[in-house]
């Protein structure tokens, strides 16, 4: 049992406009149901209000989401180039790409949807002319939370190891092949680092999915879970396809699914 994120889900209010918009925003694989986005993570996009309904949450929201996605790639260039694609087609920038004060270069922009993005570079110089489509190195979920140690406990005993332990300043986790990185960070932090205020409650919009590999794997996840502080949101039930699907939020509200095959 070790929970990762194998899919990230956006709540949107349009999802065949959003899927466009993330098809040329991230250069994603629109072919299948779910955006593959050249196997590192996948993103799949929901009406906001089904999505809440289906993770036993409201889907009312304001301001600050508490979460930022974000696109790991290979080098400056590269993120010009995704923030140009995505303002393009409907994204407003919140930070202009540019060289941090401790030499990484980033990005932010807010998608139509309201959820906000955070490209970066993997290396701080060009080593290379921009190829389209963009292969990430990476991508990964921030999640704003009340103290990164405590998360970090909780997290943990569902399976995760610990990558950067920074104590209550920043804690990621590692990642295999074809899935996001999970981050945390106070969440006035994230707001600053995103460029946003930190004021908001609600929905943040974003539910994180993983596939067990079975039925009882996934009812351990659940109960580990609500043991570790989590809460479950819904009762496991089951799709047309007899799949079964749970739902948990963590202790800061974040909410997960969990399907595993019929």
């Amino acid at each position: 049992m070790a929970l990762s994120i194998d899919l990230i889900t956006v709540g949107v209010p349009d999802p065949e406009a959003a899927r466009g918009f993330y098809t040329s925003a991230l250069a994603g694989d629109d072919q299948t149901a779910d955006l593959d986005l050249h196997r590192a993570g996948k993103l799949a996009l929901h009406q906001t209000g089904a999505l809440a309904g289906e993770a036993g949450t409201d889907p009312v929201t304001s301001g600050f989401r508490g979460c930022v996605l974000s696109v790991i790639v290979k080098q400056p260039d590269e993120v010009e180039f995704l923030l140009d694609a995505a303002t393009a087609h409907g994204a407003t920038v919140v930070k202009p790409a540019k060289k941090q004060l401790f030499g990484e270069f980033t990005a932010v922009y807010r998608a139509p949807d309201g959820t906000v993005w955070k490209l970066a570079a993997a290396t701080k110089k060009n080593t290379a002319p921009v190829t389209s489509p963009i292969t990430p190195v990476e991508t990964a979920v921030y999640l704003g939370v009340a103290k990164p140690s405590a998360a970090k406990a909780f997290y943990q005993a569902l399976g995760m190891t610990t990558d950067r332990d920074y104590g209550d300043k920043f804690i990621d986790f590692t990642i295999a092949p074809g899935v996001s990185r999970l981050g945390l960070l106070p969440r006035k932090a994230l707001a600053k680092d995103a460029g946003v205020d930190e004021r908001g409650n609600g929905f943040s919009g974003v539910v994180l999915a993983h596939t067990a590999v079975s039925r009882q794997d996934l009812d351990a996840l659940l109960k580990t879970a609500d043991a570790a502080g989590g809460r479950i949101t819904a009762p496991v039930t089951q799709n047309d396809r007899g799949d079964h699907i749970g739902h948990f939020a963590d202790p800061d509200g974040h909410h997960w699914r969990i399907t595993a095959p019929a």
